[in-house]
């Protein structure tokens, strides 16, 4: 008597794995069979087998994907290619280069006609050269005739910068040294709130031919004439009695401008400083969540996190700490800063909302520039009796001396991700962990050229 084995698992397992296009066909109608017949709980075994549909090379075969090209550029070379090996590619060829005036020469070396092509390349290092690059790696390709160009930037340059850096009761903003800015007034309001007419300007054309008659008629028959308007107005040392403030240009819908015109009809990346920032875009964009890298890593390397407190350095990134403790159940503390002092607004006291007396804390920020911020936030932590720290960053730039603030503060360990080459900073600095991007990255491409929803990646991700 013959007996079938109803076992997914062991259909996986005993799939013919030959080269043919009918081996290729009946190991898919397997796994189509076992998603349409068996319930949710023994789907998560089959995918949870990384052995059998992401290392198996001969696996791989049957998962190939078909019409895409994905180039590497010359920002993070070791992320583009781990992306790729996710996928089962192999990066496309070009070659990268400089003139001897030290403009980027691009040639593309892979056929893209009706291809889908995905360029790798992150704002990071000589962010202005590798942004050039990028532009004209979209405007080669899509000269050449692809199907779909799109931009993998996982830190996104000029996503930060103000529109302006005074705030609307005329202090400045805190991220700009006041000295820059000398000869504006720091007051909320002015001492006297005068138009911003020039001093002894005339009102009426007629005011000035009045005080000509007055000066040539005799005395005793003056004519009655109209009063000039005189304003007293305070000079102030250095600035313009026009009333001009310095202001930054709005660098968001230029870079928008410049990648779409350069041919790309698709954005993905992670962790915008401003999630609005994708508005400036005509195209889709797609902004990619670190949040389940964080929780991943949050369960499997702090020990005792259930009883830990998730804190916000700042005001700005409070919902982005609140959806962690949520999903994880844990409490939440907030560090605000404040501004009382008039006469020196660009000063902040930093003040602690929440308990973290005897608690693990854990920061969660999404850009470690200077890391000014995250190390004064710890400080703070500690002057309230935080037993242990950690700081969980999505792009860690470092800047300047941001790493040997970094280690001589009161951060026990600080994790960030490698959406920017990291290897110079581990050396540096033995506080830093870093946990990879490339999976949910590899995930959302293969989603993106498949036609299949991107935020259902994000409840999966304790399978990728």
């Amino acid at each position: 008597m013959f007996v079938q084995n109803t076992n997914p698992l062991h259909r996986l397992e005993t799939s013919p794995c030959e080269t043919s296009s009918k081996g290729d066909a009946n190991a898919l109608k397997q796994v189509a069979l076992a998603c349409i017949r068996f319930p949710i709980g023994i789907l998560e075994k089959i995918f949870s087998r990384s052995d059998l549909l992401l290392e198996n090379s001969k696996t791989l075969k049957h998962l190939k994907m078909r019409n895409i090209v994905i180039f590497g550029g010359s920002s993070h070379p070791k992320l583009a290619q781990q992306i790729a090996s996710r996928l089962g590619q192999s990066l496309g060829r070009v070659e990268l280069s400089k003139f001897s005036n030290k403009e980027t020469n691009v040639e593309i070396r892979e056929s893209v006609r009706e291809k889908d092509v995905y360029i790798i390349q992150s704002g990071c290092g000589h962010v202005n050269d590798n942004l050039m690059e990028l532009l004209i790696m979209i405007s080669a390709c899509k000269t050449a005739s692809a199907a779909k160009v799109t931009a993998v930037i996982p830190c996104f340059p000029y996503a930060r910068q103000p529109d302006a850096p005074f705030k609307r009761n005329g202090a400045l903003l805190s991220r700009i040294t006041k000295n820059n800015f000398t000869g504006y007034t720091f007051d909320p309001t002015p001492v006297n709130s005068l138009p911003s007419s020039p001093v002894k300007e005339i009102q009426e054309p007629f005011d000035a031919i009045s005080r000509i008659e007055d000066d040539i008629t005799p005395a005793g028959t003056r004519f009655p004439s109209t009063h000039v308007n005189t304003v007293q107005t305070q000079v102030i040392p250095g600035r313009h009695l026009s009333g001009y403030k310095h202001w930054i240009a709005r660098s968001g819908t230029l870079i928008a401008n410049l990648l779409t015109c350069a041919g790309a009809d698709h954005i993905m990346t992670m962790d915008l400083h401003d999630p609005q920032f994708q508005g400036f875009f005509d195209i889709p964009v797609d902004n990619l969540y670190g949040q389940p890298l964080m929780i991943k890593y949050i369960k499997e390397n702090i020990p005792n996190w259930e009883n830990a407190v998730v804190v916000s350095p700042d005001a700005g990134g409070a919902k982005r700490a609140t959806s962690i403790a949520d999903k994880l159940h844990m409490d939440f503390a907030l560090i605000h800063k404040e501004r009382r002092s008039q006469h020196q607004p660009h000063k902040a006291n930093m003040m602690l909302v929440g308990q973290v007396r005897d608690k693990v804390c854990i920061l969660i920020d999404d850009i470690a520039d200077t890391s000014f911020t995250i190390t004064k936030a710890a400080k703070v932590l500690v002057d309230n009796g935080a037993q242990k720290i950690f700081a969980i960053i999505t792009h860690a730039i470092m800047s300047g001396d941001a790493i040997q603030r970094i280690q001589s503060s009161m951060i026990d360990q600080v994790i960030v991700s490698d959406s920017i080459p990291q290897e110079e900073h581990l050396e540096k600095c033995p506080k830093m962990r870093v946990f990879n991007i490339a999976p949910i990255f590899a995930e959302a491409i293969r989603r993106i050229h498949n036609g299949e929803s991107v935020s259902a990646l994000f409840n999966v991700m304790d399978l990728i």
